[in-house]
C-alpha cells in the first residue's frame, strides 16, 4: 500500500509540473493568432480590428500568474477553451471529434505490434539458432530500417493503387452515414486495415528484438534452470519463468508508446489522408492556437501518466520485487 500511495504522490505531482509547463511553453513562444493574421494582411489591418479579434479570441494583456490560475480553473472545469484555428469551436469539441480515430488506428495497431513482437521475440529466443532465429529478425529489421512515409507510400502503391485492395485515402467513404451503424463500421475498417497494417511492420522488429534479447539473458538464469531440472513443462518454463520475467522491460516501452498514441502519427494522417489529432496539433502549432496546443498537450501527458502508472501496477504483479 505504502508503494502504491508513494507512486500516486509521484504521478499528482508530474501531472502539476506538466499542467505548468503546458501553459507556459506556448505563451513564451514569439506571435500570437491575431498577429500572425496581421502578417497575412501583411499590415493592412484596422488596429480596433486587431483589438477585436484578441478580445474573441479570449487574448488579454493579464500578468501571466494571474492568466494561469485562469487557466487551472478552467480546466478543472473541463472548460479548454476555443480553439482558433477551427473557431468558434471549442478546444474539447475538436479533441473528440479527431481523437476516437486516433485511438482506434494508432492505439490497436501498437497493441497488436506489441503482442506479435513480444511473442515472436520468445519463440526466436528458446529457438535460437533455429529457422526462426534466422529469418525473421533480419526480414523484420529491413522493413523498419525503411524510413516509415517510404514504406507507407509503396504499400499505398502496391496494395491500394495497383492492386486495387484497399481505399488509396480517408477514414471512411462519403457515401455512408456517419454513426454506429453496420455500413460506417465496415467502411472505417476497410479504410484502417492499410494504415495499420503499415504501422505494424514499421514497428514490430523494435518490440520482438527487445523481446528476444531480454529472453536470451534470462534464459541463463538459475530459476530458469531449475524449473527445467524439475521436469516442468517447456511451455509453463517458456512463459512462466522466462517469458514473464524477461517482458519487464517491453512493458516500459509499450506503456510510453500506448500513452503518446492520443498525440497521433502526423506521417500516418499525411499519407494516408486519414482522419487524427497529429494533423490538429500540427496546425494548431503553426497558427499559435494556445488553447487547443494546451488541450491536446494536456490529454497527452494524461495518457502517459496514466499508462505509466498502469505499467507500475503491471510490474508489481509480474515481479514481486517491486513491492518492496
Amino acid at each position: 500500500m505504502k508503494h502504491l500511495l508513494r507512486r500516486i504522490g509521484f504521478y499528482l505531482v508530474a501531472l502539476w509540473a506538466s499542467v505548468t509547463i503546458n501553459f507556459f511553453i506556448p505563451r513564451l513562444a514569439p506571435g500570437d493568432p491575431a498577429g500572425n493574421l496581421l502578417a497575412r494582411f501583411q499590415g493592412r489591418m484596422n488596429p480596433a480590428a486587431i483589438d477585436a479579434l484578441k478580445l474573441q479570441f479570449g487574448i488579454t494583456n493579464d500578468p501571466l500568474w494571474v492568466q494561469y490560475f485562469q487557466y487551472l480553473g478552467k480546466a478543472l472545469h473541463g472548460d479548454l477553451g476555443t480553439s482558433f484555428t477551427y473557431f468558434p469551436t471549442p478546444v474539447a469539441t475538436v479533441m473528440a471529434q479527431e481523437v476516437p480515430w486516433t485511438l482506434a488506428l494508432i492505439g490497436i495497431s501498437v497493441i497488436i505490434s506489441f503482442v506479435l513482437g513480444s511473442l515472436l521475440g520468445v519463440f526466436i529466443a528458446w529457438r535460437r539458432g533455429s529457422f526462426l532465429d534466422s529469418f525473421f529478425p533480419p526480414i523484420l529489421t529491413f522493413f523498419s530500417a525503411i524510413p516509415y512515409f517510404w514504406l507507407a507510400l509503396i504499400l499505398l502503391y502496391v496494395l491500394g493503387y495497383t492492386l486495387n485492395l484497399f481505399p488509396l485515402n480517408g477514414g471512411y467513404s462519403t457515401s455512408v452515414t456517419i454513426g454506429w451503424n453496420g455500413d460506417f463500421i465496415l467502411s472505417a475498417l476497410e479504410h484502417g486495415i492499410l494504415p495499420a497494417f503499415t504501422i505494424v511492420i514499421a514497428s514490430i522488429s523494435g518490440w520482438m528484438l527487445g523481446m528476444r534479447n531480454a529472453m536470451i539473458t534470462t534464459l541463463s538464469e538459475d530459476y530458469v534452470l531449475l524449473a527445467k531440472a524439475k521436469g516442468l513443462s517447456e511451455r509453463r518454463v517458456m512463459y512462466a519463468y522466462a517469458a514473464r520475467n524477461a517482458i519487464l522491460p517491453n512493458v516500459t516501452g509499450f506503456a510510453l508508446s500506448l500513452g503518446f498514441v492520443v498525440g497521433g502519427s502526423l506521417l500516418t494522417e499525411i499519407v494516408f489522408s486519414y482522419p487524427g489529432i497529429g494533423f490538429a496539433l500540427l496546425q494548431a502549432a503553426q497558427n499559435s492556437d494556445y488553447p487547443l496546443l494546451q488541450g491536446i498537450f494536456l490529454l497527452i501527458a494524461l495518457a502517459v501518466l496514466g499508462a505509466n502508472f498502469i505499467a507500475d501496477l503491471v510490474y508489481v504483479v509480474l515481479d514481486p520485487r517491486v513491492r518492496s
